[in-house]
């Protein structure tokens, strides 16, 4: 059987047994295409490979200058796809079971303030209340300012957020229940200005347009909603327009806003591991830089003995 027949066994796993979205089956096809490459070159099939092959693989990714995240990465989807094909019969061994992954510094999230969020906003909202705005510019300032207040209010994952129902403006309840990563179902807490600008949008939204359909953010693309890659790009303009840095601002960092912020305010991690969706407590540990910065601040500020006599 050809690597390629394996790779595509694999993928169609993720897909029927652990709900994997397009966007992470299409991650971990680049990823096994490179290997594939790298073993077709070494004269190996993936059923044949050995630690020693997987280690020659890793090692050209040093070469090659990959960031020892992107190889660390790598390296999980090979694991998981020689593990399968072990497990499914295909090969006699599992070679990446002695295969340690290359060491990584440990990257904190870009993170913004509470104060160039309220700028981001309010650039979104004089958009919409421009009074020579055209209807078609009020409607994508409405649009962002909802998109905006939804992912600062409940930090959604941007394919979550982008593919949200219109339900989600018209709900009357506190919250709304997201299906996430592995078809995995949480509630997400919903702000009254989050609420106010979902309603608002639909609202223009409607008057708009007659079309009937299922997304709270429709737009012309194959999925039928608005795409991530246009939500990044016009909130890159609304970033330039609030006086921040554009290669500051993307989607994830207003999640990582989300996180940060109720971490400085005494939330607790093991709730925003839920609210975030993670499934491992490891991942949401990655913001406790902000609980230490915390902790700093109470003992210098509370403790009895922090003061000292000039």
């Amino acid at each position: 059987m050809s690597g390629a027949r394996h790779a595509n066994l694999f993928l169609d796993m993720l897909a029927a047994e652990r709900g994997a979205s397009k966007n992470t089956l299409d991650a971990y096809r680049r990823d096994l295409d490179d290997y594939l490459a790298y073993l077709k070159e070494a004269g190996c099939q993936p059923d044949n490979a050995t630690s020693a092959t997987v280690r020659g693989f890793m090692a050209s990714l040093e070469e090659r200058g990959l960031k020892a995240s992107s190889a660390a990465r790598r390296l999980s989807a090979v694991r998981q796809f020689h593990k399968f094909l072990y497990v499914e019969g295909y090969a006699p061994a599992n070679p990446t079971a002695a295969v340690s992954a290359p060491k990584r510094g440990r990257a904190l999230p870009k993170v913004l303030s509470v104060a160039e969020v309220d700028r981001l906003l309010q650039v979104a909202y004089e958009g919409v209340q421009h009074p020579e705005a055209a209807p078609a510019e009020r409607l994508r300032a409405a649009r962002m300012a909802c998109l905006l207040e939804l992912l600062y209010a409940t930090g959604l994952r941007v394919s979550e957020l982008i593919a949200l129902p219109r339900s989600a403006a018209k709900t009357r309840d506190r919250f709304l229940v997201v299906r996430g990563k592995g078809a995995k179902e949480r509630l997400v807490p919903l702000t009254d200005a989050a609420q106010d600008a979902a309603r608002a949008y639909l609202a223009l939204l409607e008057e708009r347009t007659k079309a009937v359909g299922p997304w709270l953010f429709p737009a012309d693309s194959e999925s039928g909603h608005l795409t991530r890659q246009a939500f990044a790009r016009d909130l890159k303009v609304v970033a330039g327009a609030a006086g921040l840095r554009a290669d500051k601002i993307s989607p994830h960092v207003l999640r990582h806003a989300f996180a940060s912020h109720l971490l400085q305010n005494g939330a607790d991690l093991r709730v925003v591991q839920e609210l975030l969706g993670h499934s491992d407590i490891s991942t949401t540990q990655i913001y406790t830089h902000v609980l230490d910065e915390r902790l700093k601040s109470m003992v210098r500020d509370l403790h009895p003995l922090a003061e000292t006599e000039g």
